[in-house]
């Protein structure tokens, strides 16, 4: 139980810490357009991101999967900046039913789980038995989501109902600071990226 407790315990710190601000990002860029009221369909598309990041967590802790850390790195920023974008020139101001954020969050989860991967392995080290440390990591990494996703549905409900902020502004605002900042760790990971 111990064991179960503190992989859960860094699963949830993280994907909540500022020094990786990245998963920080696409989440709060998943929910750019969704107000405290959308909680469901931001179940959907939490659920979704889930998912996609289980599957290749699994696959790349257990190396059955594996790709270089230095292209999931620079591919991480890229998922954000599509994100943020997409929300920057979608047209209706209120998310209709099925759309684009729902595979963007299951696919661009596959690229963040073998993000998350390589912090993993990193703790397991030599253990053979990751059963019980994938789970609680995963949903650690789950439990850490639910904090984001509440604190930016929080902070939109403020600003959009007592500020009076119109939607699309806030939704305008957030994604294209989140754009902005993706694209300049995209062009400082390519660089890295070409370095042989």
């Amino acid at each position: 139980m111990n064991e179960f407790v503190m992989y859960f315990q860094m699963g949830w710190q993280h994907i909540v810490d500022w020094e990786g601000i990245d998963h920080i990002l696409f989440i709060a860029a998943l929910c750019a357009i969704y107000l405290l009221e959308d909680w469901r369909k931001v179940l959907v598309l939490v659920t979704a991101f889930t998912i996609g990041h289980s599957i290749t967590l699994a696959l790349s802790v257990t190396n059955v999967v594996h790709i270089s850390s230095k292209l999931i790195e620079f591919l991480i920023p890229v998922t954000i900046f599509i994100t943020a974008f997409s929300n920057i020139i979608r047209k209706q101001t209120v998310p209709v039913k099925l759309q684009i954020n729902y595979f963007f969050a299951g696919f661009f989860g596959l690229i963040h789980g073998m993000g998350f991967s390589g912090y993993l392995k990193s703790l397991l080290g030599t253990q053979t038995n990751v059963v019980t440390p994938l789970l609680a990591f995963n949903l650690g990494l789950e439990f850490g989501q639910i904090l984001i996703v509440t604190g930016v549905l929080l902070l939109a409900g403020i600003i959009v109902n007592i500020t009076r902020v119109k939607r699309r502004d806030w939704n305008m605002f957030l994604s294209s600071a989140i754009f902005g900042i993706a694209f300049m760790m995209a062009a400082e990971r390519f660089k890295e990226l070409m370095v042989k």
